[in-house]
């Protein structure tokens, strides 16, 4: 099969679809990879490493034009949409429920569209939880950062100091973004709580973390409850494929600290935080009521050494079951065939097709 990996423009996006291991691997198959010039320089993989690992180095125009199979790390945007053809098979994270413009050009052209947040083995997404997990890690980060002063944050030491409290965490969904975020905040020596609507998960966390956190289970007055006594709230709710719950509304803001900080890692998917919209790297933190967000979208493209090869190291065995034939490959995993969210004209993914109700769905 001839695979594309086009340059990731999107702002301050650095990852590339596929490092030169990947590359090497699927053209020791047989499998030709046209690889753009230039696309994993932000990435530390230069031109000369894909040539050796057997891409064929070209431009923009033949990577989406000549390719049966283009990947890529995040969404395209709408200056890539004139790209989209009928007889290509894109594979990506996509977050389709939280984008409607690019829904739409998808089911114009009858694209195919594979997702990795929504591809499954049993109960996990296993394509979703290296940037999950590299998020958590990175949220916790930006709670210690944006509560210096010097990042307009009220001048709280997140794990405090010797006779001074340390600053209160509150993560909401103790997923993979959640355990993580909690794990590392814990780290820091802040006071976690962690809340999640899941008992069965709510055990498993409390066995996870003893008494290091406190574990609760999540209702609407526990989370009002908590986000009092907040100085940083990550949220980390997670519906697979589809848009994420609102958690924390407009009017709960007043009750929080002035100047405490939102941390929504669900932006991709529409934000948990209803106050939320999206930002980039470059202006991440905005003010509602006093009370500070942080919604950066890609996060993991801060690291994107760290993030590519760990994303790699869990897309590159579905990449090359797709190279051996897709409706081959879709027909044989169901797992693989739930992360299908667009073909023919149809969303394929109950996620998107509920947020979409008036668009065509399968």
């Amino acid at each position: 099969m001839l695979i594309g990996v086009p340059t990731e423009i999107k702002p301050n996006e650095r990852r590339v679809g596929l490092t030169p291991d990947s590359v090497h691997a699927l053209a020791d198959a047989g499998h030709e990879v046209l690889v753009q010039r230039g696309a994993g320089e932000g990435t530390g993989f230069g031109d000369a490493e894909y040539k050796d690992a057997g891409a064929r180095l070209t431009g923009v125009e033949e990577v989406w034009d000549a390719a049966e199979l283009v990947v890529k790390v995040k969404e395209p945007i709408e200056s890539e949409f004139g790209r989209f053809r009928e007889d290509l098979t894109l594979f990506a994270y996509l977050h389709l429920a939280a984008a409607r413009p690019l829904t739409e050009a998808l089911l114009e052209t009858r694209m195919r569209s594979i997702a990795y947040e929504t591809v499954r083995e049993g109960r996990a997404l296993p394509l979703l939880a290296p940037m999950s997990e590299i998020a958590g890690r990175l949220a916790a980060q930006a709670a210690a950062r944006y509560s210096m002063v010097t990042e307009g944050g009220p001048g709280i030491l997140i794990g405090g100091a010797p006779g001074v409290a340390s600053a209160r965490v509150v993560v909401l969904g103790g997923g993979v973004v959640g355990t993580q975020a909690a794990q590392l905040a814990l780290g820091l020596r802040a006071e976690v709580s962690v809340l999640d609507a899941s008992m069965a998960r709510v055990r498993e966390l409390t066995q996870m973390f003893g008494t290091s956190a406190r574990v609760l289970a999540s209702n609407p007055r526990t989370v009002e409850r908590e986000l009092e006594e907040a100085d940083v709230v990550i949220g980390s709710v997670l519906v697979p494929g589809a848009r994420a719950p609102k958690l924390v509304r407009r009017e709960h803001l007043a009750r929080m600290k002035p100047g405490s900080l939102l941390i929504d890692v669900a932006i991709d998917q529409g934000g948990c935080f209803e106050t939320s919209h999206p930002t980039g790297y470059d202006d991440p933190v905005f003010e509602v009521e006093g009370i500070r967000h942080y919604c950066v979208t890609n996060m993991p493209g801060a690291v994107p050494r760290t993030a590519t090869t760990s994303l790699n190291n869990a897309t590159l065995p579905y990449v090359q079951r797709l190279a051996s034939g897709v409706d081959a490959a879709l027909e044989a995993s169901e797992g693989l065939a739930a992360g299908a969210n667009t073909e023919g004209g149809l969303i394929t993914s109950p996620g998107v097709a509920a947020a979409y109700e008036d668009l065509p769905s399968r």
